[in-house]
């Protein structure tokens, strides 16, 4: 992705979760995802989809057993 997009959603994440200390970080080697972070611990990823004619982003969040204890 490129610099201004990671930009983009990464405002985007912050205004919506209300979550300052979120971040989007570009992959490397790859240029269709990024990741997210939360202060430094990895939380997920943002894929971009452009095969269709409209462009969307979609957000991929594990959620461990054991971090729900």
């Amino acid at each position: 992705m490129k610099p201004e997009e990671i930009r983009k959603l990464e405002a985007y994440l912050k205004k919506i979760f209300n979550v300052p200390a979120l971040e989007v970080r570009a992959r490397p080697r790859k240029d269709d995802s990024a990741e997210v972070y939360l202060g430094e611990e990895f939380i997920g990823v943002i894929y971009r989809d452009d095969e269709d004619e409209d462009l969307s982003y979609n957000f991929q969040m594990a959620i461990l057993e054991i971090d729900l204890d």
